[in-house]
């Protein structure tokens, strides 16, 4: 079976990559055909891809079905094997062979034409959600993981820059009030493993269990700082309630009380990550007509309540 690749997946790396990127596309049935011969695969269907990494669905030696991830190694993604590995397929997809050196992964194979985001009631999908990630978190991080701490600083220390390119006051002051919620916490990052990106796209139907999450950007901090993805995901059954603020508060405090947090941590670093998403969007230079943005603004309005 040839491996070809996706247009869609090279037109993602020529974006943001430029030249880098389509160069990279274009060797990747080479990096395929390398670890299909290294690990004894044989692939067994077509491939699947994201925004980055190219899923080839693949067969073992032993017959195990299983699903080779190629991706090239960024900030993102640097430390993806080694969450896997710690979580040891609890609550997450199981890590069966990586490579550091190129970012290569065979991973346990999951059914990718099941998320979570198909199941229709999404308090019954938040919750399935939740209980993932109480399992995720309530593993601590491995020595050498990134740290919350630092990319919390990080971020306060881009505060003043990003203000001089707002000339909204009401960008101003959510700003300023996001990374004073920051402020009061980035010396209390926590030590939990954390799954970063745990929205209803990155669980998937799965054999073992019933779902498992897929594509981690671990992290060691606060479980707070996990929130975010199911509180802005799945926005249109917030709108569609009538009561955005009642429902936002809704599904944090679901999530605050099964995972046993503390309401005001956790507000302050979902303000965190509105403070990060805010300044990814005045970095691009979006953040005026950003309706992802003012999806933001509008969980900061709602979990301020609970500071």
């Amino acid at each position: 079976m040839r491996i070809t690749v996706p247009e869609a997946l090279t037109a993602s790396h020529v974006k943001w990559d430029g030249e880098a990127g389509r160069a990279w596309s274009a060797g990747l049935p080479a990096l395929a055909e390398r670890y299909l011969e290294e690990w004894g695969l044989r692939l067994d269907g077509e491939p699947r891809h994201g925004v980055v990494s190219l899923v080839l669905p693949v067969v073992r030696d032993d017959g195990t079905e299983a699903a080779l991830k190629l991706q090239p190694v960024t900030d993102e993604n640097a430390s993806e094997a080694m969450g896997l590995a710690a979580w040891a397929g609890d609550a997450s997809v199981l890590l069966l062979e990586s490579d550091p050196a190129t970012g290569t992964m065979l991973l346990e194979r999951l059914d990718a034409g099941r998320p979570l985001s198909g199941v229709p009631d999404d308090m019954e999908a938040l919750g399935i959600l939740t209980d993932l990630l109480a399992r995720l978190v309530a593993h601590p991080a491995p020595a050498g993981m990134r740290r919350l701490g630092d990319i919390a600083q990080a971020m306060l220390d881009d505060v003043d820059k990003a203000l001089t390119r707002l000339t909204d006051e009401y960008h101003r002051h959510w700003m300023t009030w996001c990374a004073s919620a920051v402020a009061e916490l980035v010396h209390e990052p926590g030590d939990r493993l954390l799954h970063w990106d745990l929205h209803y796209d990155n669980v998937l139907a799965a054999g073992r269990e019933p779902w498992l999450s897929i594509d981690p950007k671990p992290l060691a901090g606060d479980p707070g700082f996990d929130l975010m993805p199911a509180l802005d995901n799945r926005w249109d059954d917030v709108v569609a309630s009538g009561d955005v603020t009642r429902t936002v508060l809704r599904r944090f405090d679901l999530m605050v009380d099964r995972l046993g947090l503390d309401p005001r941590r956790a507000a302050g670093w979902t303000l965190g990550r509105v403070l990060q998403n805010f300044l990814w969007e005045v970095e691009d230079g979006t953040h005026a007509e950003s309706e992802w943005l003012q999806i933001q603004l509008a969980v900061a309005e709602a979990v301020r309540r609970r500071q």
